[in-house]
């Protein structure tokens, strides 16, 4: 009998998607698509991330506006609760040999449709006249789903080769551009320098991590920018929740079929 070699596997599409920079992609793409639509209806809310929702309360706090710095504000607990929760969610599901992957991206699922529902039915209320009363239920809704996906990252261990944001490109940006330099450094050196070509080696290799980031994220906001100003309705944020719904429902078949064979 003659051993298969390992290094020959069959092609796997599967896990192909849920690979770094494919799952990367869908996953910034849904945090633009997410974030980006809950500024426009929400007017200036951030739903992937607190660093904005605490500047503009500050801005707010000056201008006197304290109906909106106090909702601004309570995103930030909002935040941390979901945050909290996911990573309990995720080490319950550890502990039962759960797919962590698979089980946050339904999590994430949930939410994100919660947020339509509350959304929707909420939404063409604010759509001629500022109400924060409104403002604050369907923000804190996308808060949740984004703060799900922000733990997610930092969970699902073993999925990425490393941890990179899908939610928020500051990081991103800065860690390419140090990318960028350390390539054109290693451009300089004398030939040989295996220390500058192993560092160029891993900086390449970053960037083709965080591109496809980056470029979902763009994409997810520009498709959300699209979709909002044209249909003036939550009814858009479907396409996130089928997303992350068809992202769920590979990883979970991906987690059987890998229990299968090891049977």
């Amino acid at each position: 009998m003659v051993a298969s070699s390992p290094s020959k596997s069959e092609f796997s599409l599967g896990s192909y998607l849920l690979s770094d920079g494919p799952a990367g992609f869908m996953l910034s793409w849904v945090a633009g698509f997410v974030d980006t639509s809950a500024f426009i209806i929400l007017f200036g809310i951030f739903t992937a991330h607190v660093t904005g929702n605490i500047a503009l309360a500050g801005y707010e706090f000056v201008q006197a506006d304290e109906e909106s710095t106090i909702t601004h504000l309570l995103m930030f607990p909002a935040f941390m609760v979901a945050v909290a929760a996911t990573s309990l969610l995720a080490r319950y599901a550890r502990k039962k040999d759960w797919p962590v992957f698979a089980v946050l991206l339904t999590a994430e699922a949930i939410a994100l449709t919660v947020f339509l529902i509350v959304g929707v039915n909420l939404s063409p209320a604010l759509i001629f006249n500022i109400q924060e009363e409104y403002i604050l239920p369907i923000g804190i809704a996308g808060v949740i789903a984004m703060a799900v996906q922000n733990a997610l990252m930092k969970e699902a261990k073993g999925v990425f080769k490393s941890y990179i944001p899908t939610t928020v490109m500051t990081g991103n940006t800065t860690q390419l551009t140090i990318d960028l330099v350390q390539v054109a450094i290693s451009k300089l050196a004398p030939a040989g320098d295996e220390k500058a070509a192993l560092a160029a080696a891993e900086s390449v290799e970053r960037m083709g991590r965080i591109l496809p980031i980056l470029l979902g994220f763009a994409l997810g906001g520009l498709g959300a920018t699209y979709f909002v100003l044209i249909s003036e309705t939550w009814w858009s944020l479907v396409i996130p929740v089928i997303v992350i719904s068809f992202m769920a429902v590979v990883a979970f078949s991906e987690h059987f079929k890998a229990a299968a064979s090891q049977r």
